[in-house]
């Protein structure tokens, strides 16, 4: 179990490093419109595979085996809308920006609209890093993946 766990919490923070980079330099790629196309494509299959990353984390835990999946979603819904929002907001700005450059690279467009999608898709990328880091550390938790006295109490919960 650890030995995967380490595994793919690197290949999970490796997709989130080079999100960041994506986020942090395309804007320097303005001048080359293919290849930041090229690099959104794969910013946003990244966020996609990190959200099919956490999914099946969470489908691996004994929680979700015995059939506690509103525990797992109780205790990780902001990551989980926090990355379709995420994703939602880094297509919307990628496909903007590529429509308003891939055509007319000689022209500097920066309109209101654009800001504003700006600064709301780097302001949710750091909620989302935040969060992802944050959740996918706390799944590395043994608890989670074996029979405890929290768990115990939660079923008697639900069977109430």
């Amino acid at each position: 179990m650890q030995q995967n766990y380490s595994v793919v919490l690197l290949i999970q923070l490796s997709l989130l490093l080079f999100d960041l980079f994506v986020n942090s330099f395309s804007e320097l790629l303005m001048a080359e419109p293919a290849i930041q196309l090229i690099l959104f494509i794969i910013q946003d299959t990244a966020i996609l595979l990190n959200l099919i990353i956490i999914l099946l984390m969470l489908s691996s835990t004994f929680v979700f085996q015995v059939g506690l999946v509103a525990i797992l979603l109780e205790r990780f819904r902001a990551l989980l809308m926090l990355s379709a929002l995420y994703l939602t907001f880094s297509v919307i700005l990628h496909s903007w920006l590529v429509n308003l450059r891939l055509f007319d690279t000689t022209r500097f467009i920066w309109t209101d609209g654009l800001q504003v999608m700006f600064v709301l898709q780097r302001t949710a990328s750091v909620l989302y890093y935040y969060w992802y880091k944050r959740t996918s550390e706390y799944l590395g938790d043994p608890r989670l993946y074996e029979d405890s006295p929290w768990l115990r109490e939660a079923y008697a919960r639900v069977r109430q």
